[in-house]
């Protein structure tokens, strides 16, 4: 179970990741609607892994995590430019197809037939 700090930080690093995603140029993250998930750190604060999506499916996600791994010593740096923590954790970038998911969910959801519930005469209670 991860502590207050431990949150603290993954919380933190979760927001900037997002804002740094929208500065990289490498086409295969500009590309597509990328968004970081939720980040996990280690006890010891030297590991973080960021699980990232994508709205086209889990190979888009790859493809987009293939182009972060390339990027990560520039992440990594902005990062510690950004939160200005004694260490930068080391970034581990892991696909998921988890907003695909929510959406074809959502999707089953709104297409179900639910029957409104009758509305009661308010007057009658009077």
């Amino acid at each position: 179970m991860p502590t207050n700090k431990q949150a603290r930080i993954a919380e933190d690093i979760s927001r900037e990741l997002s804002a740094i995603l929208r500065e990289l140029k490498d086409p295969r993250v500009t590309g597509c609607l990328l968004s970081v998930v939720r980040a996990e750190v280690t006890n010891d604060l030297s590991y973080c892994t960021a699980y990232v999506s994508t709205v086209e499916g889990l190979e888009r996600s790859k493809q987009a995590a293939e182009g972060l791994k390339s990027a990560a010593g520039y992440v990594r740096r902005e990062l510690g430019r950004r939160l200005k923590l004694r260490h930068v954790p080391q970034l581990i970038f892991k696909p998921t197809d988890s907003i695909e998911y929510g959406a074809s969910i959502s999707k089953i959801i709104n297409g179900l037939d639910i029957p409104e519930a009758p509305k009661e005469d308010e007057d009658a209670d009077l």
